[in-house]
């Protein structure tokens, strides 16, 4: 059995990801769909930052928010919330400054994720 306390310990809201999805089966389906969404679209939106495709950008940051907030991911989906609104505005120079700490907090609730489905 997985342990639900890898998700918790690392500030994922499971319980408040459970009103929504039902049960922990269908949140560990979704989470799985995560990490297979996650493989493309975290690399296509480095490359609409370095490209500076500020519209492209937004479209992939809005969809991680939303997975993020129906996953419990909430400090992700506030900074996934801030990059879109801010590349939304075209402001390029505020993607830019702030996209590492994007970048380290998509990374973090990955490997959270991986640890708790138990994928090496």
């Amino acid at each position: 059995m997985k342990d639900i306390n890898i998700l918790t310990n690392n500030g994922i809201k499971v319980e408040e990801a459970l009103e929504i999805l039902g049960d922990m089966e269908m949140y560990e389906e979704t989470l799985q769909d995560f990490l297979k969404e996650s493989e493309e679209r975290l690399p296509k939106i480095e490359e609409y930052k370095n490209s500076s495709d500020m519209p492209n950008y937004a479209i992939l940051v809005h969809a991680m928010k939303s997975d993020s907030k129906y996953l419990g991911f909430t400090h992700l989906a506030e900074l996934s919330y801030q990059h879109e609104m801010e590349s939304k505005k075209e402001n390029i120079d505020y993607v830019n400054e702030h996209y590492e700490e994007l970048k380290k907090e998509a990374n973090r609730i990955l490997q959270v994720v991986k640890e708790y489905l138990e994928i090496r």
